[in-house]
């Protein structure tokens, strides 16, 4: 018998080629976007000998930062370099592309999953931090910088330290209405924003068992949110079936072997993790942001706390800023707090599950006079089954914009931005400041309260409107 190991450990065991203090992995997938990998590519251009992709056939490439979500046309023309560079480099070196226009377009971290090219067990890269939302499947998933994609291109492989291990035990079953976007504002709220830097987390406990993969893929999603590089979830058979029957999944006796091999990505009884946070969602109530970094949160139902509610100097200090910032009261109930754009969208919410929780809030409801929604589906594929199952009616006759799929309003690279101080309900992952407009204020909460918030017309939970 050897050593205990966490489900972190296992994996990262498993794609060692060279160990060292900083061991070299081999990477399974190398997921690719316009918005970081130009100069990457032109990086193996410009080296003394020029070299090439050593494995296109592991390599997926997709246009979602900066494309536009309301038409096909492109007219920015940042944008038109960015995605005419990645066509030209992916055509030279042979990957695949999703343009924009194709109908398995989409954010990186949502068409990746559900093509099944991410699988439990599997080293996953790309040149994007919120790459993490792919350890929902019990893969090694992280994001990394452009010298990194650089490497990974050339090798297929990286060299990276090992992380201090961290469980997030989540203890008790949420009451009706609380999502896992809650759930991780909660624990932001608890641990701070850097409270996992250095740490890979596994994610624990019966709320995890009972989750969908949409909600583990947004729980993981938001590791990066806490600090850590790293989110993972051990596969199950939610999971599998999951993965079943998808494009890019084994079949037959080459399926059945994957899952005995799943099987064993479990942290072992005995391990021990450097690190263990327990979080009660017993009593949870929805959650929302009020100010500038993801671990300013609260209840919904509570208040904008005051810079003396904190002990530490320096958190005193950041509530300080963030309120000036943000033009809130110490005192103000978050109820009372108007909003003018609502975003239902992202990496973080923007998969079928997310638009099936809001559409329920907003069937035969419509949006309050003077606030704009822009529902964003994750991608094509996400979008066509929207429209199959009739959420796109849905959104168009509350007054919501339906859109094509894209990164769009969860940051300022493409046209979908907010207007100067614009205050904007949105299901992304980051509110820091001008993360979606040069002034913009951002309060991030789960598509249900989206939902309700963009029928209120003020910050709101589903039972708001009964």
């Amino acid at each position: 018998m050897g050593t205990p190991r966490t489900l972190y450990g296992k994996v990262w065991d498993r794609h060692v080629v060279d160990p060292g203090t900083a061991d070299l992995l081999y990477v399974d997938v190398h997921l690719v976007h316009e918005a970081t990998s130009a100069q990457a590519f032109a990086g193996l251009a410009e080296a003394e000998p020029r070299r090439g992709v050593r494995r296109p056939d592991l390599t997926l490439a997709v246009e979602d930062h900066n494309v536009p979500t309301d038409s096909l046309t492109v007219r920015d023309p940042v944008t038109l370099l960015q995605v005419g560079t990645l066509r030209q480099n992916c055509a030279t070196h042979g990957i695949e592309l999703y343009p924009h226009g194709h109908d398995r377009q989409g954010i990186v971290h949502v068409v990746g999953p559900e093509l099944g090219i991410v699988q439990p067990g599997m080293s996953v890269v790309c040149g994007d931090s919120h790459t993490s939302t792919h350890g929902a499947f019990g893969a090694l998933a992280f994001g990394v910088g452009t010298s990194d994609v650089e490497h990974v291109l050339a090798t297929q492989t990286l060299a990276l330290a090992r992380a201090k291990t961290m469980a997030v035990e989540f203890v008790g079953v949420p009451p009706r209405g609380v999502q896992a976007k809650d759930l991780m504002l909660a624990l932001l709220a608890e641990i701070g924003a850097n409270g996992a830097r250095g740490y890979a987390v596994e994610y624990r406990g019966e709320a995890i068992r009972n989750s969908s993969m949409e909600a583990r893929m947004t729980i993981c999603n938001l590791s990066i949110e806490a600090g850590a590089r790293v989110g993972m979830i051990a596969p199950d058979e939610v999971t599998y079936e999951y993965l079943r029957d998808r494009p890019y999944a084994p079949v037959g006796d080459d399926w059945d072997a994957a899952v005995a091999d799943w099987e064993s990505l479990r942290t072992d009884d005995d391990a021990t993790f450097d690190r263990v946070v327990h979080v009660d969602v017993s009593s949870l109530t929805p959650f929302v942001t009020w100010g500038t970094n993801p671990s300013q949160a609260v209840p919904l139902a509570e208040a904008v706390p005051h810079p003396d509610d904190f002990p530490d100097a320096e958190d005193r200090r950041a509530a300080e800023r963030a309120l000036e910032y943000m033009d809130l009261t110490p005192g103000t109930k978050m109820r009372d707090i108007l909003v003018d754009v609502v975003f239902l969208g992202s990496c973080t919410n923007g998969r079928i599950e997310d638009l099936r929780q809001a559409a329920e809030v907003l069937r035969g409801r419509k949006i309050a006079a003077g606030v704009r929604m822009l529902v964003v589906p994750g991608s094509m594929t996400v979008r066509r089954q929207a429209e199959e199952e009739g959420l796109g009616k849905v959104f168009h006759d509350a007054g919501a914009e339906w859109r094509l799929a894209g990164c769009s309003m969860c940051l300022g690279m493409n046209p979908d931005r907010l207007a100067g101080a614009q205050r904007c309900a949105s299901t992304s992952n980051r509110n820091y400041e001008g993360r979606q407009g040069t002034h913009a204020r951002t309060h991030l909460v789960s598509p249900a309260v989206a939902a309700a918030t963009a029928v209120a017309g003020h910050l709101a939970v589903p039972a708001d409107l009964d």
